[in-house]
């Protein structure tokens, strides 16, 4: 089959895009789309969009559920629209029930990419309640009987088939993430800082609000790193009401000893989100729980060092020693988070060491994780299910 019509599944398409399984949606579409004799038609939540991509509303009558019973009204919706692709491609839980519904409908395989697993996130069922039982049910129906399942790391592959031991190993395959280091890319721009009144040298942290990025752990640490460093923090979209209140007292906290600290709350624009990762003698991903982690890919793009958790996938991005330095995560929340402090309060000590791996990421991200070859792996896996 020469011509490839693809449907890609999403809860999140522009401009509702708030994290990393997003990012990757929207840069695998415009990849996958210039390559001749692909074509991409995009199936999203959240109403009316544009640019080759369907967007559905909640179903009337659905509107106040649960988020999961929510989602699987709406991936019902968008099943029953799928039946002119030749193999449909479903991102996160929220969408796997419309991709799994679309294979049984209309009898095309349905590959399923694993940004994050259900049973690995038992903290999302303070955010789902009894929704968080449908949603490991969906992601497990959908994994076991898709046709491929894409592991954005070697870490999530071997978690895949540990979550899921039913799974033959000879069907999940490794295609990392990519970054666009055209569009992440050095950019100075001191109009940005001074907007939002950024003075000094500063580490930053982007990301939501959820337990699963460790934000709360990086507060709790950062209370014994020097005050001569500051702190920049693009954190918004709370899972649920108690980690958001968790995270704003301990911001809060820190904002009465120290004025170098600042929380930007909404989503920047992108030359303002580049322009403070410029900025920055460090980026800081304190993840308990990371598959890869496009956002250290982004930070690198931009020149940036990046401090991380050593968990999942962000070993195979972060050279530690190299591009950055990687923490040893343990569930002893303290000595976790005192290791980190360490690791941050020596290494912003070192600013010149810093600028070095900066540019040794740049180089790295450019070099591995473009994503015209993750396209390429990508489209060959397509042809091969089908």
């Amino acid at each position: 089959m020469e011509n490839l019509t693809v449907g890609i599944v999403s809860k999140e398409w522009p401009p509702a895009v708030y994290g990393g399984a997003g990012v990757h949606v929207v840069q695998l579409t415009q990849a996958l789309r210039a390559n001749n004799g692909v074509t991409v038609d995009v199936h999203c939540f959240g109403g009316p969009r544009t640019d080759g991509a369907y967007g559905y509303f909640t179903p009337s009558g659905f509107e106040n559920s649960n988020p999961a019973i929510a989602a699987m009204a709406t991936d019902l919706q968008i099943a029953e629209n799928l039946q002119s692709v030749d193999v449909v491609h479903s991102h996160t839980w929220y969408a796997n029930m419309a991709g799994h519904s679309a294979s049984l409908l209309h009898g095309i395989p349905h590959i399923v990419t694993a940004h994050s697993l259900e049973p690995l996130r038992p903290w999302k069922a303070e955010q789902l309640g009894g929704g968080y039982k449908i949603s490991s049910w969906a992601e497990k129906t959908a994994f076991e009987s898709a046709a491929a399942i894409i592991a954005v790391s070697d870490g999530m592959r071997a978690d895949v088939l540990a979550a899921y031991p039913n799974i033959d190993p000879l069907k999940v395959h490794t295609i990392r993430n990519g970054v666009d280091t055209q569009k992440f890319a050095p950019h100075e721009n001191p109009a940005t800082l001074e907007k939002y009144g950024i003075t000094g040298r500063y580490a930053t942290f982007v990301g939501r609000i959820t337990r699963q990025k460790g934000l709360a752990h990086l507060l709790r640490a950062w209370k014994s790193v020097p005050s001569e460093f500051g702190l920049v923090l693009c954190a918004g979209s709370p899972d649920e009401e108690g980690i958001g209140n968790e995270v704003a007292a301990l911001i809060a906290e820190l904002q009465k000893e120290r004025s170098n600290i600042w929380w930007i709350k909404e989503m920047l624009p992108h030359d303002e989100l580049t322009a403070v990762l410029t900025g920055a003698d460090a980026f800081l991903c304190p993840s308990i729980y990371e598959p890869l982690g496009i956002v250290n890919l982004e930070a690198m793009g931009c020149a940036t060092a990046v401090i991380a958790s050593r968990v999942g996938g962000i070993p195979e991005v972060v050279a530690d020693g190299e591009t950055g330095f990687l923490v040893n995560y343990t569930t002893d929340s303290e000595k976790f988070e005192s290791d980190l402090c360490d690791t941050i309060t020596k290494a912003l000590s070192n600013p010149v060491l810093l600028s070095e791996m900066g540019a040794a990421g740049r180089l790295r991200a450019q070099k591995y994780f473009g994503w015209d070859a993750v396209a390429q792996a990508t489209i060959a896996l397509y042809r091969s299910v089908l």
